[in-house]
């Protein structure tokens, strides 16, 4: 009877991650974005672009979070697809119109467009060389398809850490923007005491290929997650005169509240905030 109350709980919770995975995916689809299904080499990567959306001299790509990455401290998930898709959330809120989402390897994708999807791509190699280069080549697609000139890339929190590896292979980046962002994993791991990213690039040792890329890397005060110490790491490996700005807002945490006040960032064209800025910014 005990192992068969498990087996009931266990698949009484696995339909409910997927009625939430669903609801992540519905975000998309109920703005009416187009779905897309990209061959980036390794992976299958999907992607979502507003209706409408045709020609742009400068894109702006969202890149999301790692997602679903572990069950608990010593499980990994078997589909890292994000129950609270924080990135695309964000990219439904840019009013710019020229804004697309780019999801990471194995969210939100079945069947056969699973390739490549070994759990390490989630866990310990989740920035990897294939993983950067997966991201690389459907950025370039993206770019492409809407005949743009540059790009402008828009990470959240592993997604950033993407961002900034993928800005630091082009020379086509007007602008790189974090939010949470992962920005330097030894300085994240050692904080939180985990096991070391060993499959994985780190962005913090490509400040030399970003020294020239403008950027902008927004933090929560509050964020427990991805916190202050690791943008400030990577900041602190440029050189003085070209550190990459910093943003904290004090009250912000690893989830709330950036899409209340994105449409005011997006606006300011991802300018810095001011403590003062917040509230009126949240009337956006």
């Amino acid at each position: 009877m005990t192992v068969l109350a498990c087996l009931m709980l266990a698949g009484c919770a696995g339909i409910k991650l997927d009625e939430k995975r669903a609801a992540s995916l519905r975000l998309a689809t109920d703005a009416g974005w187009q779905r897309l299904d990209l061959d980036a080499g390794t992976f299958v990567l999907a992607a979502f672009s507003p209706p409408g959306l045709r020609q742009t001299d400068t894109l702006t790509i969202y890149i999301e979070g790692d997602g679903l990455a572990w069950m608990d401290a010593t499980m990994p998930s078997l589909d890292p697809t994000p129950l609270d898709p924080l990135a695309l959330r964000l990219a439904l809120r840019d009013a710019s119109d020229k804004a697309v989402y780019l999801a990471r390897p194995c969210q939100y994708v079945t069947g056969e467009d699973r390739r490549g999807c070994e759990k390490k791509y989630w866990t310990s190699h989740r920035f990897s060389p294939e993983v950067v280069a997966a991201g690389n080549l459907a950025v370039s697609r993206m770019k492409a398809r809407h005949g743009a000139n540059k790009i402008t890339l828009v990470g959240y929190s592993g997604g950033g850490a993407v961002a900034a590896l993928v800005a630091a292979r082009r020379d086509d980046v007007a602008l790189l923007i974090t939010v949470a962002g992962n920005l330097d994993h030894a300085a994240w791991t050692s904080s939180h005491r985990l096991s070391p990213l060993s499959g994985s690039l780190n962005p913090a040792d490509a400040w030399r290929a970003l020294q020239e890329v403008p950027q902008r890397h927004y933090i929560g005060g509050r964020d427990t997650i991805v916190g202050e110490g690791v943008a400030r790491a990577y900041a602190a490996r440029f050189e003085k005169n070209k550190a990459p700005p910093i943003t904290l807002i004090p009250e912000f945490d690893h989830h709330c509240c950036w899409d209340d006040i994105w449409p005011g960032i997006v606006n300011s064209r991802f300018g810095a905030i001011q403590p003062d800025d917040n509230r009126a910014l949240l009337k956006d």
